[in-house]
Order: structure tokens, then sequence, then C-alpha cells
């Protein structure tokens, strides 16, 4: 092999340091796991070290973006990659339109893979109405729910736990509909357009104030 060609490869430590900035929770597991599950091939050195090129970090972007802002589940992911080489066409990260939200409606299969829940915990957080689908499909609420209860389980929480976080929530959304409430009332020209704006308004304060207070809560439970 050339110098040049050489150096047209990159280690996965490299690789780690070209994703983590856009995606900060990219690990050497992450990589290893999506090469196993078959989304990205990256060839080997003689002693057996892996050796990516700069279409596989791309390919990876892909990967990772649509993971993210469209949470498809990686076999979705995969038939598209797949569909690509078939037709000979390079994979592109789909452009994000500022206030756009990407529309999600899972199966209960493919809530299960995209966020890694096992159908029992899954049942489980429905009893605890943690989180509900509607005519048996789930939205980007419902997957960021169950992404997060699984990132929780490492730290031994469970979703018996949390519904002491549910009860929190219920209440704040009390607030906002009580907010509201007289927007709705108006029954004016473009009065269910303000009183959606303002309902966002509340909620993200109200997410800016419960996370200050779980902050300043946990520091005394560490006595900082």
């Amino acid at each position: 092999m050339s110098a040049q060609a050489a150096r047209s490869h990159m280690s996965i430590g490299e690789v780690l340091a070209l994703l983590r900035g856009e995606f900060p929770d990219i690990t050497v597991s992450k990589i290893r796991f999506l090469e196993g599950e078959g989304l990205i091939e990256p060839q080997r050195s003689p002693s057996g070290y892996r050796k990516f090129t700069h279409a596989d970090v791309e390919r990876l972007r892909y990967i990772l973006t649509e993971q993210r802002d469209r949470y498809l589940p990686l076999r979705v992911i995969k038939d598209h990659l797949e569909a690509a080489a078939r037709e000979d066409v390079p994979v592109a990260r789909p452009r994000a339109v500022p206030g756009e939200r990407a529309e999600v409606r899972l199966s209960r299969e493919e809530l299960l893979d995209a966020s890694g829940l096992d159908e029992e915990t899954l049942t489980e957080l429905e009893d605890f109405g943690l989180l509900a689908g509607v005519a048996r499909r789930y939205d980007a609420d419902a997957l960021a729910v169950a992404r997060s209860v699984g990132a929780l389980a490492a730290f031994g929480v469970h979703a018996r736990h949390l519904r002491p976080v549910k009860a929190a929530a219920d209440r704040e959304a009390a607030l906002v509909e009580q907010a509201v409430a007289p927007l709705l009332r108006r029954r004016a020209p473009g009065a269910i357009d303000r009183a959606d704006e303002t309902a966002r308004e509340i909620s993200e304060l109200l997410l800016l104030l419960h996370a200050a207070l779980v902050r300043t809560e946990v520091r005394g439970v560490l006595g900082r």
C-alpha cells in the first residue's frame, strides 16, 4: 500500500474524534455494534485493526443522523442504505428545517427495535402511563421516553421508580392547560395558534425550571 493510500484510512479513534462534536454519545462500542449489524463494513489491516475511509465516515454520519433526527430503526436505515447501493446513489443526510419536527409513527416492533427495550418493559411503561400508542403507532415522544428508560435501567432506575416523574409531568401539564384555557375560549382568529405558541413557551420554561431544581437537589445530596 502506498503512503498516500495509507493516509486515506483512519483508525476508529480518529473516526470518533471526527464525529464526537456532532454526536457526543458516539462510542467505540456503538461503532462496533453498527458493524455487527451490517450497517458499516470497514476494511481490516493484516493485524486485524479497522481501517475507515472518508466514505465510511459519511455513512456513519448518515446512520447517526437518521437515528437522532428521524428516529428510524436500524433495520429501516439498513434498507435505505441497501436501496441506495443497488441504485448506485450516494447516501445523503436529510436537511433539517428549523422548527420542523420529523414525523414519527412507529409500530410496536419498530419501537422495541429503535429503543432497545424488551416487550415486558414496554408493557410496564404503558401500564404506568409513561407512554402510550395511538392506533397502535408510537410517536417521537414515546420513543424518547423508551430510550430514556432504557438508559436509566443501566443505573438501576426502572419504570416502577418513575411514577413520581409522571406525576410531576401531569401537574406541569395542568399548569400549561390553566394558562392557555382563556386563549382557547376567545374563539378569535388565530386563537388556537396563539394558544399553541404559549403552551410551547411555558413548557420550555417549566423544563428549564425543573432541570435547575433537580440539579440543585442533587448538589444537596452530594453535599456540594
